[in-house]
């Protein structure tokens, strides 16, 4: 019945429009009453996306099943969840894609829809880095991270129209993720003792000669974006 309500919403939303169409339109060309609609879906915008819940539901079963070996890695297998779903009815997928383009409303929907995948995700790092200092910042930083990256490769499989393969963007943007996050979190390799730093601007000092050394000092509460960004300053002055 869910699928048969989807269907019925969509072709309604592509004769008419979504903000033309109404519940009485939808139960009308699917042949049900009323309270079968709601039975199913709590509004017109939950018809747009009748497999989230369904896909969360795989998501949060797969996360508990996974062992604690590799966390970055489960959490990008879970993301993948989501593009099969998408992959598994490209055409769906496409016209779905394109309506919430068109629709502000559903675009705010659909956003909450995947800060839920995100909450999910990051509920399960928590589990592992803990829920405590910088622990919590981690599980929230990955958990983001998949989500953009995943995103990232999904829509553009989706502005081709479903063509392809959706699994090599895919994989090729949480193969990114990976690269950043799963880098052992050790001392550095012993390097050669630098020349007598200089100190520049921000707190940073740097070397001289064939072997510089660039180090950074910043307060803890210093955001990453800024750290960053007076390394680079930094590399572009030396």
């Amino acid at each position: 019945m869910r699928e048969v309500l989807a269907q019925a919403a969509f072709q309604l939303f592509l004769e008419r429009g979504f903000e033309r169409t109404t519940v009485d339109d939808i139960v009308a060309r699917a042949g049900v009453g009323r309270r079968s609609f709601f039975r199913y879906f709590p509004s017109k915008e939950d018809v747009v996306f009748p497999d989230h819940e369904r896909c969360l539901a795989e998501m949060t079963e797969f996360l508990a099943a996974v062992d604690d070996s590799d966390p970055v890695g489960a959490v990008c297998d879970a993301a993948r969840i989501v593009l099969r779903m998408y992959a598994a009815d490209p055409e769906f997928s496409v016209q779905r894609y394109r309506l919430t383009r068109e629709v502000p409303g559903l675009r705010t929907y659909e956003l909450s829809v995947v800060r839920r995948y995100e909450q999910t995700l990051a509920g399960h790092l928590r589990g592992r880095f803990g829920a405590d200092g910088d622990g919590e910042l981690r599980a929230e930083v990955i958990a983001a991270s998949v989500v953009a990256a995943h995103n990232n490769g999904l829509r553009l499989w989706l502005r081709s129209g479903g063509a392809g393969d959706p699994e090599a963007a895919v994989d090729h943007a949480l193969d990114l993720v990976r690269g950043v996050w799963e880098r052992p979190a050790g001392p550095s390799p012993a390097l050669e003792k630098p020349a007598p730093p200089a100190v520049g601007p921000s707190g940073i000092t740097t070397g001289s000669g064939d072997s510089e050394v660039i180090v950074m000092v910043a307060s803890r509460g210093t955001p990453m974006w800024r750290v960053v960004q007076q390394i680079e300053a930094a590399v572009g002055e030396s």
